[in-house]
């Protein structure tokens, strides 16, 4: 049924699809499609704008209209089915060969940075994008883990050298893909895995910022805590900061 109720508002203009207000929306209305955030049902949206907060470009706000009115059984069941479907790892019936666990050799020695174009690769597991790396993966088990936005290994040169050798390697983009679904998955493995560190290497571009904030709630949502190292890469592709949180 239709009433005239507060409910959450965004402005697509001033919208840069961070994601950063999706995991602070607690019934789940909230995601990004198409680069932006949006309400993907009204009668799951409560309209109190615990979101409002997280916006770093005031793209949000609490308004008053027509709307199907809160549903607090829909959001039960959403939050329901989107967890059981994160809790299974993604069966994919081609038997695609990016789902098939692998653990690679990486060379031991380290390569300066004047041979840098010539080094091989220290990547030592596959897969790596976060939405195919299973919970339970044998390269995560202890392992200090490296959260790369998708964009770093294009900008930084000496990515492999400087950042990759000797860590599990788990990379994303949070404007694009499902800000929850990641929560999830990283809250998996820090329960599973018993993760020692977490460096998080980010761009300087506004929707890159989500990324240690994803990692962040997984981390509260799994009740683990580890030590985590964040650093921003300029688009000319030289560290800008780093910082241990």
């Amino acid at each position: 049924m239709k009433v005239i109720r507060k409910i959450i508002e965004i402005d697509e203009e001033l919208c840069d699809g961070c994601g950063q207000c999706v995991p602070s929306c607690a019934e789940g209305a909230l995601q990004i499609i198409d680069g932006k955030a949006k309400v993907i049902s009204d009668n799951l949206c409560d309209g109190l704008g615990a979101c409002l907060g997280e916006c770093p470009t005031g793209a949000l706000r609490v308004i008053e209209r027509e709307a199907e009115d809160f549903d607090e059984e829909a959001v039960e069941k959403q939050l329901h089915e989107k967890k059981v479907g994160i809790a299974t790892e993604p069966a994919l019936s081609c038997g695609c060969p990016s789902s098939t666990v692998q653990i690679l050799s990486a060379p031991d020695n380290a390569v300066s940075s004047s041979q840098a174009q010539n080094e091989e690769s220290t990547l030592g597991h596959w897969p790596v994008q976060i939405k195919l790396v299973p919970a339970k993966a044998p390269f995560l088990k202890g392992a200090d883990l490296l959260v790369l936005a998708d964009c770093v290994p294009v900008s930084f040169p000496t990515l492999h050298r400087d950042f990759l050798k000797g860590k599990a390697v788990m990379m994303g983009c949070p404007k694009f893909d499902d800000v929850e679904e990641y929560i999830n998955k990283f809250a998996q493995v820090f329960k599973e895995a018993g993760i020692k560190s977490i460096t998080t290497v980010i761009m300087e571009v506004p929707c890159c910022s989500g990324l240690p904030m994803i990692v962040k709630k997984g981390m509260e949502q799994s009740e683990v805590k580890a030590p985590m190292n964040k650093i921003v890469i300029s688009t000319k592709g030289k560290i800008i900061s780093s910082i241990k949180e």
